[in-house]
């Protein structure tokens, strides 16, 4: 488990794009943190980070889901806020996604807690302060601590 704490957007987008770098095919970023917490900032971070040259990414809340293709990976970017059942998960097309060759982020996880896998990553941004976060980032499996060296 790694804290972090961020004054600016820009310094939110920041963490993102180091945990980016860090990431491969295969894994899923789970946010914990309500509304305007810098959810949709981070994942910004995250795009940029896997080099995909998306400079706005925006936050699938109506979409339900927003793709960022790149050449090699992929990231899909869930909003589960309206899913409450494993039907309304199915209706989102969710189980139908490429996850092991791409990135998947997932707002609202903890609304489909046990569809996560166990190696997820679990990023909770907490606001502290008008622009101030904590940002508190775990899992993520087996080489975890190495991958958090990173954000260090």
């Amino acid at each position: 488990m790694i804290k972090l704490k961020t004054h600016s957007r820009e310094e939110t987008v920041s963490v993102g794009e180091r945990l980016g770098r860090a990431l491969k095919k295969g894994d899923m970023i789970a946010f914990r943190g309500g509304l305007g917490a810098g959810k949709t900032a981070f994942t910004t971070g995250l795009v940029l980070g896997l080099g995909l040259d998306r400079a706005e990414v925006s936050s699938p809340t109506f979409a339900l889901v927003n793709e960022y293709r790149g050449d090699d990976i992929s990231v899909f970017h869930f909003d589960m806020y309206r899913i409450v059942s494993e039907e309304g998960l199915e209706s989102t097309g969710f189980f139908d996604y490429d996850f092991d060759n791409n990135v998947a982020v997932i707002e609202w996880s903890e609304n489909i807690a046990g569809f996560l896998p166990k190696d997820a990553f679990i990023v909770t941004i907490e606001p502290v302060g008008e622009n101030d976060r904590e940002i508190t980032i775990e899992g993520g499996g087996r080489d975890a601590d190495d991958r958090y060296r990173y954000l260090r």
